[in-house]
């Protein structure tokens, strides 16, 4: 009798330390091949300057016009839906593959009636007419088929799929911030390409009078043809200019309505000049090592890592042996009013045991290519990890020379303006020929469109900090937002 009740004692303590069997290697985060710091030699003000971790993009951005625009595009965009549809099949078939670690119990009845030849039950009587007949009724609960996860292959299944569902959440939150990004990047191009019209057409209004004058001198014979053909190739230059620009800003807007997911009914908000330097908060860039937490691609990355761990432990799981339990319980009668008796009941139990003797080697394939399939995910981490380092640091060097380039060129567009002033006395003056007014108007207006392009290039280049940097929470912390405007500012159907 104790013996047996040593048995029972230690069988169970067998099961439990075979069920916390572990194929899966421990994960261990790969190296990185960054720098511990980031490579600039930006001096940025501390006091002014915000962790992105802790600034969310509403705060972020000072634009109330583009604030709706990103707003719009979070709501409608159809590449974000589909991404939230991605998670939620992630999702399912996570829950698909956990519910294999749990028994599954069906419950059915069946009610039959059978007529037979007595014949087919007793030779005796197969000469004859006569036949029988008779009820059955049952009603039961059965396991089918629940696997014991001795070796966890079920258990890394099942974290394969979980990781993988959180791995999609991740891609969402990159898309997202990378769909802020794109949103504001457009936006500037659209905001940089209407000061360059309103420029170019207050340049051609001038260029135009100017040539009204070179006409009227030319036809009192106080100037020459080739002065006449300068003005004109100034107008054209314009007109040249101004269709450009005209072109590039309408199709970035149709990029942005598709971005925003369709386009703007109701009023928006007036926007600042590209020249305000309140657009959005200053960035401090912290450390390299808060990439690891910050950047949702790089926890995708890492997700998708994990989850190729979990699928070597399955691959390793899938060499032992697989046992099933099988069992059911139910009553049967053939009168239905005594089917729930004790004397009717019916049940079955049973373990089915399965083991590989020979594959041709399949499941050693298998085990190749799931370690294959981790080794690739190392170096896509990896990859991951160091485009991050690389945007941040690209970001952070082109913050300083941008506004190294837009202090130079605002001197420089100061400069043609007194050239093309003093040109333009020297030629009422004839001291020079008109062709020294033509270069130099030229090179003010070049100087001018240079000037516009810099300054949107550079807030674009602060948003690329920003996503680079990770962004910030989703949702806005200690914001007060105005929804004044935001009434009747959506994406039309």
């Amino acid at each position: 009798m104790r013996k047996c009740l040593h048995v029972r004692l230690v069988l169970p303590l067998f099961c439990c330390s075979l069920a916390a069997c572990n194929f899966a290697p421990n994960y261990q985060q790969p190296q990185l091949p960054i720098a511990d710091r980031f490579d600039t030699t930006e001096t940025a003000n501390p006091a002014a300057a915000h962790l992105a971790s802790e600034v969310d993009w509403q705060t972020f951005f000072a634009d109330p016009q583009l604030k709706l625009l990103i707003e719009a595009a979070l709501e409608h965009n159809r590449d974000l839906a589909a991404s939230i549809a991605r998670i939620e099949q992630a999702r399912a078939f996570y829950r698909i593959q956990n519910a294999a670690r749990l028994p599954q119990v069906n419950a059915n009845a069946g009610a039959t009636r059978t007529r037979a030849p007595l014949g087919s039950i007793d030779p005796e009587f197969d000469n004859t007419d006569i036949s029988v007949q008779f009820n059955q009724y049952n009603v039961q609960a059965a396991v089918t088929s629940f696997e014991l996860d001795f070796w966890g292959r079920v258990r890394n299944t099942s974290e394969a799929a979980r990781r993988r569902y959180l791995a999609t959440v991740d891609a969402q939150h990159a898309f997202r911030l990378s769909l802020i990004g794109n949103v504001a990047s457009n936006y500037y191009a659209i905001r940089s390409g209407e000061e360059g019209i309103e420029l170019a057409q207050q340049t051609l209004d001038s260029r135009r009078y100017a040539l009204e004058v070179a006409k009227m001198r030319l036809d009192a014979g106080v100037t020459s043809m080739v002065d006449y053909d300068q003005a004109a190739i100034l107008v054209t230059q314009a007109q040249t200019q101004l269709a450009e620009l005209q072109r590039t800003t309408a199709q970035q807007r149709h990029l942005l309505e598709v971005l925003i997911g369709g386009p703007l009914s109701g009023s928006l908000p007036p926007a600042p000049p590209i020249a305000d330097a309140a657009q959005f908060r200053e960035l401090d860039a912290g450390l390299p090592s808060a990439l690891l937490i910050d950047r949702p691609d790089i926890q995708q990355a890492e997700q998708q890592l994990r989850a190729a761990n979990a699928d070597i432990g399955a691959a390793r799981a899938d060499f032992f042996p697989r046992i099933a339990l099988t069992g059911s319980f139910g009553y049967v009668s053939p009168e239905l009013g005594d089917l729930f008796v004790p004397a009717k009941q019916a049940w079955s139990f049973g373990a089915l045991v399965g083991m590989p003797i020979f594959d041709a080697g399949q499941r050693q394939a298998q085990l190749s290519q799931a370690r294959a399939r981790r080794d690739e995910l190392v170096a896509d981490y990896q990859r991951t990890v160091q485009n991050a380092f690389r945007e941040v640091s690209d970001a952070l060097v082109a913050r300083q020379r941008y506004k190294e380039q837009i202090a130079a060129q605002e001197q420089a567009v100061q400069a043609q303006r007194q050239l093309a002033e003093t040109a333009e006395l020297r030629y009422e003056n004839g001291i020079s020929i008109y062709l020294e007014v033509v270069d130099a108007r030229r090179n003010q207006f070049a100087a001018e469109q240079q000037l516009i392009q810099l300054r949107a290039t550079a807030l674009q280049n602060g948003v690329s900090l920003y996503v680079a940097l990770g962004g910030g929470p989703d949702e806005p912390r200690n914001v007060t937002q105005s929804t004044s405007h935001a009434e009747g500012v959506h994406p039309s159907n």
